[in-house]
């Protein structure tokens, strides 16, 4: 069989920017095996698969290696796909996911995500992960998902060279780091090398968690953050209670057709 597929850099207005994923639309969804293989062979952070479902989609995510239930580039990606190119005109889209219903509205300059949030934990500073980052954070919270370490500079979060094979031994499938900055409200990085992921470009997962836990350190619900990784990418975050809206843009960089 054939089936488009479309590559979309998420969370920039600069091509070779933010975050790359793959969106795939099907009639249906194939056996999991075959997606898993599709998306290793896509071999990006993220790959997209898009069913119809009513008038609107079902969504899945996986990596080169796993499946996962929540991620925000691609989803972003997938509403650029869904309103550009399948449904051109299209101001509004709700997917079905693991995540449960995740509605993205398109303005005048890009998508705005309703997502759940995840607010992290305190936890003490596990010995390993101060080993693994080469610092010693200010402080460590959890979710469920990742470690979020605060550091003690923006630059420091953007010289940051840590150890990624002692990250994949942590009890959490990711780490995300951040410290304020003078530009913008906060900056992060994300590593998550336990998903086949060395570290993420641009993170709309990590910012479910580092909304809820820069309003409270910050008195305030909406944020203009930076991903620090090499590609970089702008997001614009509001809380909203226990969702989380993200806004960004997107650019096209290929259109074409894989056969499976």
């Amino acid at each position: 069989m054939r089936t488009k597929i479309f590559q979309v850099d998420a969370f920039t207005t600069d091509r070779f920017a933010g975050n790359p994923a793959a969106v795939m639309p099907m009639d249906r969804f194939l056996e999991d095996t075959a997606l898993q293989a599709i998306a290793a062979e896509n071999n990006l952070a993220e790959t997209a698969f898009l069913v119809p479902e009513g008038d609107n989609y079902r969504l899945r995510w996986f990596t080169p290696t796993v499946e996962v239930p929540l991620c925000g580039h691609a989803t972003l990606a997938s509403s650029a796909v869904v309103m550009e190119r399948l449904e051109p005109g299209r101001r509004r889209v709700i997917f079905y996911s693991a995540s449960g219903p995740l509605t993205v509205n398109r303005t005048d300059v890009g998508y705005v995500m309703d997502l759940p949030a995840r607010p992290p934990a305190a936890v003490a500073t596990p010995p390993e992960l101060a080993a693994a980052l080469g610092v010693v954070p200010i402080e460590v919270v959890a979710d469920s998902f990742n470690y979020l370490a605060l550091l003690e500079s923006a630059q420091v979060v953007r010289e940051l060279s840590p150890d990624i094979a002692a990250i994949a031994r942590m009890n959490r499938s990711g780490v995300i780091v951040t410290a304020a900055d003078g530009i913008y409200d906060f900056v992060s990085r994300y590593f998550a090398p336990a998903k086949g992921i060395p570290e993420d470009p641009v993170t709309g997962g990590a910012h479910c968690a580092l909304a809820p836990y820069w309003a409270k350190r910050l008195n305030k619900t909406m944020f203009r953050a930076y991903q620090a990784s090499r590609r970089g990418g702008e997001i614009t975050c509001r809380l909203a209670g226990d969702r989380v809206e993200l806004e960004g843009a997107c650019v096209f960089y290929l259109e074409g057709e894989v056969e499976i």
